[in-house]
């Protein structure tokens, strides 16, 4: 057996901060990363794969459609992105080289409690997002989670 890379040990790293994070975060269903070009680069492991596929398709549309409303009126780069629904929340945070968070959460969780946890996250996570690792991550979504 081989020892993994500096880039492979960061990739599982990135991948358990996630993890913890829906875990360990009341109210949180499931959470992913999603890179700048749509494609997903972290599950929590909470779900099936092709539910994290269709996530991030969404997370990636709220995102478009949160940079054309900042390209129309010149407000900035992502922050958060929520939406109220009738059973429950998503959430969208930017994370950091372009990357976002994608947070599904119960009708029941403190959003202000999601929220901060998210901008923990990342502050921890978002500042290792080198291209190198989100290619890593690309090419080792549905691994298991190890550290």
């Amino acid at each position: 057996m081989t020892e993994p890379t500096d880039l492979q040990s960061a990739a599982a790293d990135f991948t358990w901060l996630l993890n913890r994070f829906a875990t360990e975060t009341a109210g949180v269903v499931d959470a992913i990363a999603v890179s700048s070009d749509g494609l997903l680069i972290a599950v929590s492991g909470r779900r099936d794969q092709s539910d994290s596929e269709r996530l991030a398709a969404i997370v990636s549309g709220i995102t478009s459609l949160a940079a054309g409303a900042s390209g129309n009126y010149g407000l900035g780069g992502l922050n958060k992105v929520i939406i109220d629904l009738e059973g429950g929340h998503l959430l969208v945070s930017a994370i950091g080289n372009g990357c976002v968070l994608g947070v599904v959460a119960s009708n029941e969780a403190k959003l202000g409690n999601i929220a901060y946890e998210m901008t923990l996250f990342a502050n921890r996570a978002g500042a290792a997002l080198s291209p190198q690792l989100i290619i890593e991550l690309k090419n080792g979504v549905g691994q298991p989670v190890g550290r």
